[in-house]
């Protein structure tokens, strides 16, 4: 069994602390349950359970680090693993950026576990892979699939007095559909804290509309057009620029958040005043643990308000060196949405562009924030407000500061990869070639 209730792990952690004969000494406690199956070409293919725990104890001598890991907890183990991260420590050379740990701290209570996510059986994973290959086969489809389910649970403690614990659950669903004659592919992907909230005869069924819809995709001219980007597209651009957000890199003249002055863009307006980006631990629909692996509380944090960088991200190092308060990196992203559903959306379309996902996505200049990547699984020609036809994938070329301040309207959310991102429309958004890849 590898979840261990706070009082248990707070008992494995002091007693490794016990041990510890080092100037400063960090100890982090880990474990995770986790079940999943896969299937392809309309089979389960594998289908697995692990159970996994691990302590890390760091233990430093001024500025000199040593780090030691262990998965026995016994009292011989523990004082084994911290006597080694100490002659680690002693070898090591000086960290000029060491920080000692946070003294004790205050954290709201995370909402992050759901007892039926934890409890999920084989049976379970069984019948989403049948309500996945069943209606793939009466459609001429050939689903391939993944459901990975887990339960974990984290700890810390360190030698200033400082005790966090936070236990969680997730599960994670994608799922491509091909039709048979190898012309259409639809693809959908769902993501949950609470398994009650998946439903994977739903979800399959997304995917197989699109592959249906998507044979025989025709080729049109690449060039800019309007474009209603799904989440799942949205957000591989987007989580780009949310990497952007950090203090030291624009400090040091190296993102995009440099300006040219030699500052930040602190203050400054980026994107559409439509567009309000925060970050919370305790949203009901995107929560997550209420401390970081530094230690520091997470809070309710905006990051972009009516267009214009309310906050960077500052490390305690970094906020040190500038004389600010630390700013902790966000645990998730939500980006404030419409009242338009996808079918608005496409009505109020006179030309333009529907994309399922973006994938292959790379940099092509990060000073710009200017990727490249392709379409797949299901791009769609839309004309005076219907899907006229599937059309063949694109290479794209933009960024998601340029894709933001050419907003033209804002759907309803969806959680996609622990964020909530919303469906829209982008006027000019550049596609620079085809690919034939189906």
């Amino acid at each position: 069994m590898a979840i261990y209730t706070k009082e248990e792990a707070k008992k494995i952690l002091e007693k490794a602390l016990s041990f510890s004969k080092a100037d400063a000494c960090e100890i982090n406690l880990s474990g995770s349950n986790s079940g999943n199956i896969r299937y392809a070409r309309n089979t389960v293919s594998t289908a697995g359970y692990r159970s996994t725990q691990s302590l890390v104890v760091q233990s430093s001598f001024g500025k000199k680090v040593g780090t030691a890991t262990i998965d026995e907890f016994d009292d011989a183990s523990l004082e084994k693993v911290v006597k080694r991260a100490e002659e680690l420590a002693q070898l090591s050379p000086e960290n000029p950026e060491f920080m000692p740990p946070l003294g004790p701290q205050t954290y709201d209570e995370a909402i992050t576990y759901k007892e039926s996510t934890a409890n999920v059986t084989p049976e379970y994973r069984a019948e989403v892979a049948s309500k996945s290959i069943v209606p793939a086969a009466e459609q001429d489809v050939t689903a391939a699939g993944f459901l990975d389910d887990s339960a974990q649970f984290s700890a810390m403690i360190n030698s200033n007095g400082l005790f966090a614990y936070n236990q969680s659950t997730g599960v994670d669903f994608t799922v491509t559909m091909r039709t048979n004659d190898g012309t259409g592919s639809g693809w959908v992907t769902r993501d949950y804290n609470d398994i009650d909230k998946f439903d994977a005869s739903e979800a399959s069924k997304v995917a197989i509309d699109k592959a249906v819809m998507s044979r025989e995709a025709r080729a049109i001219e690449p060039g800019k057009y309007t474009v209603i980007l799904e989440p799942a597209a949205s957000i591989g651009l987007l989580q780009n620029m949310f990497r952007s957000f950090d203090a030291r890199s624009a400090d040091e003249g190296r993102s995009f958040m440099s300006a040219k002055d030699g500052g930040t863009k602190l203050g400054q307006k980026i994107v559409d005043e439509r567009v309000n980006i925060w970050s919370d631990p305790l949203n009901p629909d995107v929560p997550t643990a209420t401390w970081n692996g530094a230690g520091q509380p997470l809070k309710k944090t905006s990051w972009i308000e009516n267009g214009v960088v309310k906050n960077l991200a500052y490390d305690r190092y970094w906020a040190e060196q500038k004389g600010v308060e630390p700013v902790p990196f966000p645990s998730n992203a939500i980006m404030e949405g419409g009242d338009e559903s996808l079918e608005d959306m496409i009505k109020g379309t006179k030309k333009g562009i529907l994309v399922t996902r973006f994938w292959y996505i790379r940099s092509v200049d990060p000073q710009t924030l200017l990727y490249t990547g392709l379409t797949r699984d299901g791009t769609f020609y839309i004309e005076n407000g219907q899907i006229k036809f599937p059309v063949k994938n694109f290479r794209f070329n933009e960024s998601p500061i340029i894709m933001l301040n050419n907003l033209e309207s804002l759907g309803q959310q969806v959680r996609v990869e622990g964020n909530l991102i919303p469906y829209m429309k982008i006027r000019d958004f550049t596609f620079t070639s085809l690919s034939d890849a189906v």
